[in-house]
């Protein structure tokens, strides 16, 4: 008798959003901007940004802590820890490993960083679901944590209104109930245009230096048009192939999560995939944009707020630095 194909679906989820709010208003205190511009241009209302002596890492454990408990399970069952930030509490060791101390989970575990800025989530999601399939591990928890206040110049008015703090925390879990949970994934990447959105200085190619902070070169960068042009593009095809690829037509999908980046973003992807706008979850106007963590932060409240059924399905998609992008297809269970 054959065996069934395990699938791998989400078994438990926490949220953990910094108390300060930095409204619009706040904003025009700093630069030289508007709440209307801001609103007419992103969506945005307000952002959460972390305490001074909160590191990435102290936001990923309280969120974790959150999924643990909600799935239902002890921290001595996690036997894989995985991370997903551009804002890392140091270059090594991972957040991860922070993480992972923090939590006191077993130290018979690897606990791993990866890298895809805003795509992040839907990163970890491919990797998790094969891992997971491949029939090592049981239960991996997966966190998305930024601290993105720490890396914005606050006196560029086009970049310091979009970002937020904040993280996201995921148990996954396999089961032998077919067709339920992640159906499947679309991921790409092009390396050859990451200059239009980076992070300048801090590696080997720019170490610190006198000149690199005096120049804010430790501050991120933003091409924001040709960014947007991109994005639509890429979130949209990979959507697109996805759903060509699971056999499921943009009539049957019940939810689309889209990274929370720019409201007119979400309107254009909606557009292309021909999925109505009504069918977008958005928060992006209390949360701004959290990079790895906009996806699973907008699931968990959809999913509170009781929207989130047994049965439904549901589209993520995102797009980030790397440029990175990636669509999931999630059947809830």
């Amino acid at each position: 008798m054959r065996t069934p194909t395990p699938s791998v679906y989400i078994r438990g989820m926490g949220v953990y959003m910094p108390e300060r709010r930095l409204t619009n208003a706040d904003l025009e205190r700093l630069v030289e901007t508007s709440d209307e511009w801001i609103r007419t241009r992103t969506g945005m209302v307000e952002r959460r940004i972390a305490a001074p002596e909160d590191s990435t890492s102290d936001l990923g454990t309280r969120a974790a802590e959150k999924a643990i408990v909600d799935a239902g399970i002890s921290k001595e069952d996690i036997d894989l820890v995985i991370v997903a930030t551009v804002t890392a509490d140091q270059t090594f060791p991972s957040t991860a490993c922070k993480i992972q101390a923090k939590l006191g989970l077993r130290t018979d575990i690897p606990a791993f960083d990866m890298i895809a800025a805003c795509s992040g989530f839907v990163y970890m999601m491919q990797v998790a679901n094969h891992m997971l399939r491949a029939g090592d591990y049981k239960n991996v928890l997966i966190i998305t944590a930024e601290k993105l206040s720490s890396i914005v110049n606050w006196e560029d008015r086009s970049t310091c209104v979009l970002f937020g703090d904040g993280a996201a925390a995921f148990v996954l879990t396999k089961c032998n109930e077919p067709y339920v949970g992640i159906l499947g994934n679309i991921l790409g990447a092009d390396g050859s245009q990451g200059d239009l959105l980076t992070l300048p200085a801090g590696g080997s190619m720019n170490p610190a230096s006198y000149e690199t902070v005096r120049n804010k070169e430790h501050c991120l960068t933003m091409a924001g048009n040709q960014v947007f042009k991109i994005a639509v593009r890429t979130m949209s095809e990979c959507c697109v192939r996805l759903l060509e690829k699971c056999n499921v037509t943009a009539d049957q999908i019940k939810w689309v999560i889209p990274h929370q980046a720019n409201m007119r973003i979400v309107d254009a992807v909606a557009r292309q995939i021909k999925v109505p706008l009504e069918k977008f979850c958005i928060n992006i106007e209390k949360t701004g944009n959290t990079s790895a963590c906009s996806i699973p932060i907008c699931m968990e409240e959809t999913y509170r707020a009781g929207k989130i059924q047994p049965g439904d399905l549901v589209l993520l998609t995102a797009f980030g630095g790397g440029f990175t992008w990636g669509a999931t297809l999630i059947r809830w269970k």
